[in-house]
């Protein structure tokens, strides 16, 4: 598991000043070159928060313990249990996969 929870539905303030769900994803590569490329994939299929961010494992204070991640929001998904949730972890989880990767559909909180 990991040390920071990045899938989890929570507010955000949108385009008219009113909060709206987003949900949260993390997948974790253990190169920054593989990361990268899954990133440009997800923008090219138009998400728009995506970003590659450097995650440390759960219990691991040396650098090179880091693994490299994607990080995806998706606002107005509002249904986590829903077909529309349930096809974006399918779709995250099959990228891991395919990659070398992996996907945690249920992230340990961020301890901050």
């Amino acid at each position: 598991m990991l040390g920071a929870s990045w899938r989890r539905r929570i507010p955000a303030v949108g385009a008219r000043g009113i909060l709206e769900p987003v949900s949260e994803h993390l997948l974790v590569f253990p190169d920054r070159d593989t990361a990268d490329e899954v990133a440009a994939e997800l923008t090219e299929e138009g998400f728009s928060g995506v970003r590659v961010v450097r995650e440390a494992l759960a219990g691991e204070d040396d650098s090179e313990a880091h693994e490299w991640a994607v990080h995806v929001v998706e606002e107005m998904v509002a249904d986590e249990s829903g077909p529309v949730e349930g096809g974006l972890r399918d779709r995250f989880q099959a990228l891991a996969d395919d990659r070398g990767g992996w996907y945690d559909p249920e992230p340990t909180p961020r301890v901050l």
